[in-house]
């Protein structure tokens, strides 16, 4: 297979930052359509990528956040809410109605329907914020570490967390002909094998000081919260959806962050 040329690689990134976040990313040419889906199959490759991109406002004020010497918690507090603005909320949307959806129906029709209603009931709720504590929490713990590297354990989230949803896209079929998810396509082999390394570099090389073993326990936690996803989503509703999906990369970044605090935070 030919590698992609570098042209086909900026559009597809620029095409991922467009689906996964907010940012504003301009017409690359006259005929790039900056509404279409991209092409996931071979995109997704790059999903990683688009991340530690999206994430780098949360960086920054991270970073920001802690060398003005703000209360650590409240520092943490305001990187989460900084790397849900750039998304929309997308990846917190779908954490929310997967909780709702997954616990709140008793048939696989009910589930989906719940998982479609843009109300939050109680299990999103507390979804929601028993994340944002957590992320916060974690993000605060690093504080004392300075501001590289917490910065550093944004980037590596980021990365680490849209991997493992790339690997379950790609595992598990789609649960609805219709939606995000099935409309942008699954990705190929190739490309969640190339999302799984790039999320693996990224947080090898942003935490290099965190040192290898902290680094391998939060990749493992991020398998092991995705895999627990997956395996959920597959028995209740058989498969995924972009809500699904969206929950799997916040639990993985959670869960990679918490892996990593696992040794301390020194």
């Amino acid at each position: 297979m030919r590698p992609p040329s570098p042209s086909r690689v900026i559009a597809d990134l620029a095409g991922c930052l467009r689906f996964f976040s907010r940012l504003p990313v301009p017409p690359l040419s006259a005929a790039d359509d900056p509404a279409a889906l991209p092409e996931m199959r071979r995109a997704a490759a790059l999903v990683p990528l688009a991340g530690v991109v999206i994430a780098l406002p949360g960086a920054v004020v991270a970073a920001l956040a802690v060398a003005v010497g703000l209360p650590d918690l409240l520092a943490g507090a305001l990187t989460v809410a900084a790397l849900a603005a750039a998304t929309g909320a997308l990846h917190e949307d779908g954490l929310a109605d997967s909780a709702d959806g997954l616990y709140g129906g008793g048939s696989r029709e009910r589930r989906l329907e719940i998982m479609r209603d843009s109300r939050i009931g109680s299990f999103g709720a507390l979804a929601l914020a028993l994340t944002t504590l957590a992320r916060a929490s974690a993000f605060a713990a690093l504080a004392p570490a300075g501001p590289a590297a917490v910065a550093a354990a944004v980037l590596a989230a980021a990365a680490v967390g849209r991997a493992g949803m790339v690997g379950l896209w790609w595992a598990l079929p789609p649960a609805r002909t219709d939606g995000l998810s099935a409309g942008a396509g699954r990705p190929g082999a190739a490309a969640a094998a190339v999302a799984s390394a790039t999320g693996l570099v990224v947080a090898a090389a942003a935490l290099a000081a965190a040192g290898p073993g902290r680094v391998a326990l939060g990749l493992c936690a991020t398998g092991l919260a995705v895999a627990a996803v997956g395996r959920i989503a597959r028995a209740k509703i058989g498969g995924q959806t972009g809500d699904v999906l969206g929950a799997a990369e916040l639990l993985g970044e959670t869960a990679f962050l918490t892996g990593l605090l696992a040794g301390g935070n020194g």
